[in-house]
Parts: C-alpha cells; sequence; structure tokens
C-alpha cells in the first residue's frame, strides 16, 4: 500500500479517468456511423478509435479539435463513406456534453481536502472549460496539451506540470486509466502513479494496450478517495 502521508499533490487525467469519455466517443461516434450506413459494435468502435487517435497525434502538433476531425475522417475512409466539415467538427463539440463519472466529484471534493489537485490533459484549454464546470472543484493547476503543444505520452507535457508549479517529483501522485498515455511515462519519470482501472471486464481499449506497472490499482476515484483520505482522518 502507498504512503499518502509523503505526496503534497494529485495530479489526474481527466477524459477517461474523470470524466466518461467512452460513453461520450460512443454517444457521438455511434450514430453518426450508423446515419452512413455501418452498425458497428462498441468494441469494434473503440478499437478504431485507437487506431485512428496516436495517428493524428504523430507529427508536427495540432489542436485536438483537428486530432478529433482527424480520427473522425480515419473512420470515412476505413469504413469508405464522406465526411462533412460538420461530421469532423461534431466529435470535438460533443465534449460539452460529456459527463463525469458518478464517484468523481465527491472523490475529488473529498480529496482536496487533504491535497492539491492538478489535471494533466490531452485537450484544448476551450474543451476542457466546458469540463471544469462539470468537475466542480476548483484545481490548482492544469496543464493541457494546448499549452505545452505536445500530446502524453510525450514526457514534456508532466515535465511542464513539475517545472510550471515547482512540484518535486516524488510529491507528486499521477492519477490515470491509460497505461499507454500516463502510467509508463509517469513512472519512466519517477512519478509514482496510480492505475485507474474502470475497464475491467471489457472487450476493446480505447487507447494503447502496454505493459505496466503502476504503483498501485484502483478500480475507480471513489476507492482511491477512501484510501488517501480515510474517514479518520477528515475533518
Amino acid at each position: 500500500m502507498l504512503d499518502f502521508s509523503r505526496f503534497e499533490w494529485l495530479s489526474f487525467d481527466c477524459y477517461g479517468t474523470l470524466i466518461d469519455w467512452e460513453t461520450g466517443l460512443l454517444g457521438y461516434l455511434r450514430p453518426l456511423l450508423e446515419s452512413k450506413g455501418h452498425a458497428l459494435s462498441e468494441a469494434q468502435i473503440i478499437s478504431l478509435y485507437s487506431e485512428f487517435e496516436p495517428r493524428a497525434q504523430g507529427g508536427p502538433y495540432r489542436s485536438y479539435r483537428e486530432v478529433l476531425a482527424q480520427v473522425v475522417r480515419g473512420f470515412g475512409r476505413e469504413l469508405r463513406f464522406s465526411v462533412s466539415a460538420a461530421d469532423a467538427n461534431g466529435l470535438a463539440e460533443s465534449i460539452r456534453n460529456w459527463q463525469p463519472f458518478a464517484d468523481t466529484v465527491p472523490a475529488l471534493r473529498r480529496l482536496q481536502s487533504r491535497y492539491k489537485l492538478a489535471v494533466l490533459s490531452n485537450i484544448d484549454d476551450d474543451l476542457f472549460a466546458y469540463t471544469a464546470l462539470k468537475l466542480a472543484v476548483g484545481f490548482d493547476a492544469v496543464v493541457t496539451a494546448q499549452q505545452v503543444h505536445s500530446y502524453k505520452p510525450s514526457f514534456n507535457n508532466f515535465e511542464a506540470l513539475l517545472r510550471r508549479f515547482k512540484i518535486p517529483r516524488e510529491h507528486l501522485l499521477h492519477v490515470a486509466e491509460s497505461l499507454y498515455h500516463d502510467v509508463v511515462p509517469a513512472r519512466s519519470l519517477g512519478i509514482t502513479t496510480v492505475w485507474v482501472n474502470r475497464r475491467q471486464g471489457k472487450e476493446a481499449a480505447a487507447t494503447k494496450l502496454v505493459e505496466a506497472h503502476p504503483d498501485l490499482e484502483v478500480p475507480d476515484i471513489g476507492k482511491l478517495a477512501e484510501l488517501a483520505v480515510p474517514d479518520d482522518a477528515r475533518g
């Protein structure tokens, strides 16, 4: 078990960890694909997405809006249907409707009673602004891909968080659902990690599957909050 007393900061991946990213993606992509004559299963959609997103993030930096537009165009190329500008842009716009997991907000409030909280997300600032309202806590630090012009798993994103907010890496605990984007690079930088394994029992992963060794595995943020701020430690 981790010694939570040595951490001053908890940083979180946002989409997939705090926000129900998969439901948000499927809520846009499934009806779009059906309207184009393609009734794919949830697992098929997620599997294709996991191919298209890292491809769109490769090469020179482009905004996450453009990454998501490229993902939609990728579906069009793969399944041979035409993609309008509205089709391509709609996935990013749907983020304003994506919701937190049920455990997220109560857990963040509990954790905030003891730690400084940060978000480290592969997102644009204006898109995160939609989400921040739903998370209902004030974060002490937010670092987006747009701010640093790179996408996790780049070390640059993690190093920017440490540098900008003068966080000693031994005092930071990084919490994320994605092994590929978060756990592996954070561990490589000597940052302690918690894997939020929200996909237990599901067929496909929305991110690349990689071997990783998180310091702790939990099923959700609620369980993390129970461990990090036990009832007898609450004021």
